[in-house]
């Protein structure tokens, strides 16, 4: 059991993520991927995660309940033409015994914090049409969710395919 100053730990701890961690995260981010109907889609391993951390391909930040995690916070710079730098938050998610704690008010303000760390004017996420909860949780933070932009997406794997086999 994890001590505080001879208490015991009743709220995690926001830290940033470490290696150790990619296992856990890659759990975390099945269980989003349940709760958004497609769990098939996850394809990734710790592995990919460990090898894209120590690459900076993305950065995050966990909350660590007496070593383990109950949530993450899952993001990367980009860039905006129209806004300069962002940072783009890929995903957000509380283990479903954790939500309504607090935890994702705390992983959100940490993103938050590092986007005004390294100057970015904006921060960018996706949300579903669907996920009540989550319209309502950045409800709260006054955020713009656009409605009038789609999503358009190639994986790069099925372009090793002819996208046009009539073609000669």
């Amino acid at each position: 059991m994890w001590y505080l100053s001879g208490m015991v730990q009743t709220t995690p701890i926001i830290r940033p993520a470490t290696d150790d961690d990619m296992p856990d995260i890659l759990s975390l981010v099945i269980e989003l991927a349940v709760y958004e109907r497609e769990p098939e889609a996850v394809k990734t391993t710790p592995d990919h995660y460990l090898r894209d951390l120590r690459d900076n391909w993305f950065q995050a930040i966990v909350a660590d309940h007496q070593g383990k995690l109950v949530g993450a916070a899952i993001f990367y710079p980009a860039y905006s033409t129209w806004k300069g730098r962002m940072i783009y938050l890929e995903d957000l998610i509380v283990t479903e015994s954790w939500r309504h704690k607090g935890v994702g008010t705390r992983l959100f303000q940490a993103v938050i914090d590092h986007a005004k760390e390294r100057k970015a004017n904006l921060v960018k996420w996706q949300v579903l049409s669907w996920n009540e909860p989550a319209l309502a949780f950045y409800a709260r933070w006054d955020a713009h969710i656009d409605v009038d932009w789609w999503n358009g997406k190639i994986h790069l794997p099925e372009l090793s395919q002819d996208p046009h086999p009539s073609r000669p």
